[in-house]
């Protein structure tokens, strides 16, 4: 037997006035005894158990828990155990027997190696034919954008199932230019209203003229725009020499 039933609490009772070494024999000599299924020769049973130096007390605990018998000693609840175990596998063996067998001029009932019975089933493992959709490529925070802006619009993005992409960011530069905003202010301006995008319309009202100039001149020390004539020139005026004044006042 490489298996049998432990009762701890068997055990414990029976075997708690042993020392350790008894203790350690007594349940090596149990392993040995249900291994070989057959009785324990006294006279070499300590050195195959591992115990040559401690033979005294593995005789001991042969003297207690075995019988001493011509073939050697036994212990009776192993062997009931043993026997129960070949009655239970003798009987596993004839059911497997009758299972299996060939009644008279008939084939087997259900051989162990049956080919495989072909079956009808020709639908596809799988019913899932929906193409996949491809993942939007993720942004990266604009240069002149604070981390924590774009990170709080990313949020205010995915929440409302709207992925930032190239095309989007680009839409949202060209209205900021038209409101005469950063690209900053403009994302900024859409975390707080908990806006997905920005147009510069959303915004008219809100912008005054000096507000307009303020934000193009942010734009400028930023070097986001340079434009073609600076809102604080003023128009041309001729100067003209004195005399020239005076050339005109006589004519």
């Amino acid at each position: 037997m490489h298996y049998y039933q432990f009762h701890i609490g068997d055990y414990m009772s029976h075997t708690r006035h042993l020392t350790l070494y008894e203790d350690l024999a007594y349940r090596r000599l149990l392993d040995f005894y249900f291994l070989h299924e057959q009785p324990i020769k006294h006279r070499d049973i300590a050195r195959q158990i591992g115990m040559r130096e401690h033979e005294e007390d593995v005789l001991t605990v042969l003297n207690e828990f075995f019988l001493s018998t011509p073939e050697g000693f036994v212990n009776p609840r192993a062997d009931k155990e043993i026997q129960q175990y070949k009655e239970f596998s003798e009987a596993g063996k004839r059911g497997a027997a009758k299972r299996w067998s060939k009644p008279p001029h008939e084939e087997a009932n259900s051989p162990p190696n049956a080919p495989p019975i072909a079956t009808n089933n020709h639908k596809p493992i799988t019913n899932n034919h929906k193409p996949k959709k491809e993942k939007a490529t993720v942004v990266a925070c604009p240069e002149f954008v604070e981390k924590q802006v774009w990170d709080d619009f990313m949020l205010i993005r995915k929440a409302k199932n709207a992925p930032m992409t190239e095309t989007a960011l680009k839409g949202i530069e060209g209205e900021a230019k038209k409101a005469g905003w950063s690209l900053n202010m403009a994302i900024a301006e859409s975390v707080s209203r908990g806006w997905q995008s920005f147009k510069a319309e959303w915004v008219k009202e809100k912008l005054t003229q000096s507000e307009q100039r303020q934000n193009t001149m942010n734009q400028l020390t930023r070097g986001l725009s340079t434009p073609k004539t600076p809102f604080w020139a003023k128009p041309e005026t001729n100067v003209l020499e004195a005399d020239d004044v005076e050339r005109k006042r006589l004519l």
